[in-house]
């Protein structure tokens, strides 16, 4: 059962000891995954990397070698050797078929947990829907083409990409990567996503929820 807004997070519960191993792992696999878990093996990626090629952790640089790959315009950006990084595309293309993994094979049929005080604040703008990770109330086909679904899906999702590309790196370069590294641009960079996400989380989403 996945939590979301604080919710309860029971990592531990009973498993039937007569079930086949196979079963119980399944079974097993399908709980939340607690920070004290989940956490290290996300910072172990970056010595894993280092180690075993002396490969940088980022996420959002498998875009620019897309581009590089696919466009043959003539544009400086993209005018390098992409084949040397095509690691990071192996790299990013298993996390998307972890993904499908994860929600085809592990998921659980239960909805998600979220707090019950911002189940009552979310109610208040429409949102009731919580049997997925992401609201289908706001996100959906028919939301894309209003002002509120515009706003949250194209207009944010470039600022998404245009932030990356502005700070030199997303989240996992510059928060896991940077931060382990001790790189001062990146501690800049990690201390302006906090603030921006309190700032929209607190003042600008419950606006545009309201709209």
């Amino acid at each position: 059962m996945a939590t979301v807004g604080g919710g309860t997070n029971k990592r531990v519960r009973a498993i039937d000891k007569r079930k086949p191993i196979q079963v119980k792992m399944i079974e097993y696999l399908k709980q939340p995954w607690p920070w004290y878990v989940a956490g290290p093996l996300i910072g172990l990626t970056v010595p894993a990397l280092l180690i075993l090629g002396n490969k940088t952790f980022g996420i959002s640089s498998s875009m620019r070698h897309i581009c590089a790959a696919c466009l043959p315009a003539n544009i400086p950006f993209f005018k390098y050797d992409w084949k040397k990084e095509a690691w990071n595309l192996f790299f990013v293309f298993g996390i998307f078929l972890g993904g499908i993994v994860a929600a085809n094979l592990l998921a659980t049929p239960n909805p998600i947990e979220v707090n019950p005080k911002l189940t009552e604040e979310l109610a208040q703008y429409g949102i009731t829907n919580f049997n997925n990770l992401v609201p289908e109330d706001i996100i959906n086909w028919q939301s894309l083409f209003t002002l509120k679904g515009f706003l949250m899906m194209v207009v944010g999702g470039f600022l998404v990409g245009f932030g990356t590309r502005y700070a030199g790196g997303c989240t996992s370069g510059h928060a896991i990567m940077g931060l382990s590294n001790l790189q001062l641009p990146s501690l800049i960079a990690t201390i302006s996503f906090m603030i921006g996400g309190f700032v929209m989380a607190n003042l600008i989403l419950p606006y545009i929820l309201s709209l």
